[in-house]
């Protein structure tokens, strides 16, 4: 019973809810529940547990790794080799969840591109907790404390940490083996207690029931990949221990009914080669197609492909494994190193230049030269302070997201002309604003801006320059926010002049990816009409007296489309930057502008 639950995690709960969970405390379950029949008989052989597992796990996940590198070398653009690389040595490590949580705290690893073996992290933690977890079953045993004791508290200290460590900072919270551990701890409580319950057919019924709808509604309701792992998690793991729970009820109108029947029982045995297929065949449709979304044919096709690919890694690769004599050492040592090896082939290769003169991998802009000091000790505001010969002609702040930051690379030249300082006060995904825009409820975030205007006030520079605003997508979304508005007007009310900038283009894909696959087509762009109202939402706004607006998408853009390529420069680097390169193109541009709304 417990195993089909997995199946349904592959199928429809590890792309829309809380699957990975689901998947954490089945195995908690039956790990646990092996080590304690296999302690009670004196013949818990860690060696010989490992062993079995290695043989089990190892040799699908190790080909689909050496096939997925393979065909990233040939699919893949040549500028996400290196990441594709650097997490597929980590995967075949077990330690994917590590990388992703070490990018996950680097605002600019965080634009990577999804990769490749991204699902692996989820497989990285499994394996750590089947390394872990028999030696923690048999201290337990050797010191002759309880159990249940032990597990209890491994719940409750990783259920805290997840709940602190979420509401900190989730997407390290999210892939971190600390804030997961409870879920297989909660499972191996369920092991430990479920013969113990006694309920009637009817009850078990309604109670199977129950744990698999709430499953999926799971699905509909909650925002996963902003708000898990936390508490919100006890949700899809209390409904999947309910379906265990209720057991066989031996009722036809029981869930288990359906989860047992013969369909599902077949999908079962292809579950585990299903779940390391299905990513990387998605990636690269997506990467294939040039876009950001599967459409209802693009996701039959995926599924699909991603059938035929675990039917025959099932067959081909853990079956005969399965039922031959080799040892998992031997076995490990056979597939890990020509994996090794081709990675480290295909690392020193760097991106080709597809487009005349210029395409970059990433191409944030710098403040060459800067001096940055923190003004509040202990809190998280830097104030980056750009070169300067003698007294300044005009002290300028650029302030805001990473949008803001890539002007930086537009204003170096300006201000060596003119001997500006900039003053860079840049926090990625965290624009000037009285809230969070990009994460709602991101406190970090609007006591930064809390301290960053502050700043602004005792600076009391000749002009501010941040965004004007945000969310330039397909559908015109671009919306100036109130907190926008907000922190203008505690800037009228001190004099300081500012300049907002209308926010640049996103898409829902990498436009650099889509370049080197299909070159500068209009595919890789998007229809100007598409993203930008004629008239900018500012516009219609009560805004203050101090502030001035620029408009550069005629420059982004032209008439009819927002091309990926100008010229010979690509506009931009991945699926929502500028390069800096092409803005530094623009500096004469932006001076022109500059000179026009303030007293340059």
């Amino acid at each position: 019973m417990a195993a089909l639950l997995v199946v349904v995690y592959h199928v429809w709960l590890g792309r829309v809810s809380g699957g990975v969970d689901v998947f954490f405390l089945i195995s908690g379950f039956l790990v646990t529940g092996q080590l304690v029949r296999a302690s009670a008989r004196g013949k818990l052989d860690l060696r010989a547990l490992w062993s079995r597992t290695a043989k089990r796990l190892l040799p699908a996940a190790f080909v689909v790794l050496g096939v997925t590198l393979t065909a990233a070398a040939v699919l893949l653009p040549e500028n996400r080799w290196p990441q594709t690389v650097r997490e597929v040595v980590a995967s075949a490590l077990f330690v994917e969840n590590w990388q992703l949580a070490s990018d996950s705290t680097d605002y600019y690893s965080q634009h990577d591109q999804a990769s490749i073996v991204q699902h692996f992290w989820s497989l990285s933690i499994q394996g750590q907790f089947y390394v872990l977890w028999p030696l923690l079953v048999l201290a337990v045993t050797l010191l002759r404390r309880s159990l249940f004791r032990v597990l209890l508290g491994v719940f409750v200290a990783s259920l805290g940490c997840s709940v602190w460590l979420t509401a900190v900072d989730q997407p390290l919270a999210y892939f971190h083996t600390a804030t997961r551990i409870w879920e297989f701890a909660f499972g191996g409580l369920l092991a430990l207690v479920v013969s113990r319950v006694d309920l009637g057919g009817p009850l078990r019924t309604v109670l199977g029931w129950a744990g698999l709808l709430g499953l999926l509604v799971c699905g509909i309701v909650l925002d996963v990949g902003a708000a898990f792992p936390g508490y919100l998690a006890l949700w899809p793991t209390a409904c999947a221990a309910a379906v265990i729970v209720a057991g066989t009820t031996g009722s036809r109108f029981g869930a288990d009914r359906l989860l047992a029947s013969e369909p599902l029982r077949h999908l079962g045995d292809l579950s585990y080669a299903l779940y390391l297929w299905h990513w990387p065949v998605l990636v690269g449709w997506l990467v294939l197609r040039g876009r950001g979304e599967v459409g209802l044919l693009g996701g039959v096709a995926i599924i699909g492909a991603s059938l035929v690919l675990a039917a025959a890694t099932h067959l081909l690769v853990e079956e005969p494994v399965r039922r031959s004599r080799w040892r998992a050492r031997t076995l490990t040592a056979a597939l890990l190193g020509p994996l090794l090896v081709a990675a480290a082939v295909l690392q020193p290769v760097g991106p080709r230049e597809v487009v005349a003169a210029h395409l970059p991998a990433t191409d944030f802009a710098a403040l060459d030269g800067q001096h940055c000091e923190k003004p509040v000790p202990g809190q998280e505001l830097d104030v980056c302070y750009g070169p300067v010969e003698g007294t300044p002609a005009k002290r300028v702040v650029l302030v805001g997201d990473s949008h803001v930051q890539q002007y930086l690379a537009a204003f170096a030249p300006i201000a060596e002309r003119r001997n500006w300082q900039l003053i860079a006060m840049l926090k990625g995904a965290c624009p000037f604003s009285t809230r969070s825009e990009k994460n709602p409820g991101d406190q970090g975030c609007v006591r930064w801006n809390d301290s960053a205007a502050n700043e602004i006030v005792k600076l009391r520079p000749d002009f501010v320059f941040t965004l004007a605003t945000r969310d330039v997508q397909v559908g015109l979304t671009e919306v100036t926010p109130p907190g926008f508005v907000e922190r203008w007007r505690r800037l009228d009310a001190e004099r300081i002049p500012v300049v907002a900038v209308r926010d640049n283009p996103r898409y829902g894909f990498s436009v650099l990816d889509c370049v080197q696959v299909h070159g500068p087509v209009p595919r890789c762009g998007a229809p100007r009409a598409d993203l930008l109202a004629p008239v900018p939402p500012y516009a219609h706004l009560d805004v203050p007296a101090n502030v001035s607006f620029l408009d550069f998408s005629d420059h982004l853009c032209t008439e009819d489309q927002c091309p990926p390529v100008i010229g010979d420069l690509l506009v931009n680097f991945d699926d929502n930057h500028v390069s800096a390169t092409y803005l530094r193109s623009l500096s004469d541009v932006v001076e022109e502008a500059l000179v026009g709304v303030t007293d340059a």
